[in-house]
């Protein structure tokens, strides 16, 4: 199995590992164990419970009651919580609330944008929306700061 983690100064590594711990209780070897919380057990596992090879879920204190589950938000972040299903709550631009996701239609264009879960908390912290990223910088699910790529370079220009 391939995974790709970073290493705390911006930079990343990738590995390639047999799997050596069955995650998932189905009897397959799906999942690397290591010790993603720093507490000196490696109790903590990635897996692939898709089987295509590539690193799919981060999971915490494996078989313990406190076992927390985690997927890829499409962002290259383990940032939403199988608990949730994958599902976020977020405040459409009209300040409805919803929930879903990770990739769904925030601004109401039509077309699907993708939100960011940073904090893990179940509530969308950031949303990709093509050439508009939201913001919520209070941690109240509302969007604070939108910021704009004007010039199309994937940079932004202007923030509101």
């Amino acid at each position: 199995m391939d995974y790709c983690l970073g290493n705390g100064d911006g930079m990343a590594g990738v590995w390639s590992a047999e799997p050596d711990l069955d995650v998932n209780g189905d009897g397959v070897l799906d999942g690397i164990a290591l010790d993603f919380d720093a507490d000196n057990h490696l109790d903590d596992a990635i897996a692939d419970f898709d089987g295509d090879g590539l690193a799919d879920h981060v999971v915490f204190d494996v078989g313990a009651d406190g076992e927390a589950a985690f997927t890829d938000d499409g962002s290259g972040t383990w940032a939403v919580s199988v608990e949730r299903g994958g599902q976020l709550r977020f405040f459409g631009l009209d300040g409805v609330e919803a929930t879903g996701g990770p990739v769904v239609d925030v601004d109401g264009d039509g077309a699907l944008d993708r939100l960011l879960d940073g904090d893990r908390d179940g509530t969308a912290d950031r949303v990709l929306a093509g050439e508009r990223a939201y913001v919520d910088t209070d941690g109240d699910g509302r969007w604070d700061v939108t910021l704009s790529d004007t010039d199309g370079d994937g940079l932004a220009e202007h923030a509101d």
